[in-house]
């Protein structure tokens, strides 16, 4: 049973531990080329897109979110963060992983609050690394199982050595709070 995919995206994104229906809409500077932003509903636009349109984004009635492609800063963002409800972060490789500096700089440094979603090629294996350095949302990939993937790549371990964006100690600091698991 894998990930069904609809128009912008696939039908189910797991958020904050929970298989959800996605409700956002990831368009590509083609498609915004050719057909122009929807008059309705939540989108996700490229940073290009953003820094041309800003203000105009800014003023729709739906939602916006931004997605950053490797190369670009999360930076980039740093003074609208307040002002958006999701920064989307694009894997076009299992082996790119830049993404996962761009979300734990987001969720550190700039103590960006919003959905951090993971796109592109994301897989079951990366999740729970994904998960610790700051995203919480992930659009796992069309032809695999997303139920599977919450099951087993979320979830994999109970306690971790080192700290993480969600509790930065490591564990000899935790250990009495970690003596009943």
């Amino acid at each position: 049973m894998g990930n069904d995919t609809m128009n912008g995206g696939p039908a189910r994104v797991i958020l904050d531990g929970e298989i959800v229906d996605n409700t956002w809409r990831r368009l590509n500077a083609e498609q915004l080329e050719a057909d122009g932003l929807p008059d309705a509903g939540a989108v996700i636009v490229p940073l290009a897109y953003w820094k041309t349109h800003r203000d105009a984004l800014l003023a729709r009635a739906d939602a916006v979110g931004v997605c950053l492609e490797p190369g670009e800063e999360p930076a980039d963002l740093a003074d609208d963060l307040p002002r958006l409800p999701l920064v989307a972060i694009h894997f076009p490789a299992f082996k790119d992983g830049r993404g996962y500096s761009y979300a734990r700089e987001l969720r550190t440094r700039y103590r960006f609050a919003g959905e951090v979603r993971a796109v592109g090629d994301v897989l079951q294996d990366q999740l729970f690394y994904l998960h610790r350095v700051g995203f919480n949302a992930f659009e796992v990939r069309a032809d695999r199982d997303i139920e599977e993937a919450l099951e087993n790549g979320l979830r994999p371990f109970t306690v971790t050595y080192q700290g993480d964006v969600h509790d930065p100690r490591p564990v000899y600091l935790r250990r009495e709070e970690l003596q009943g698991v």
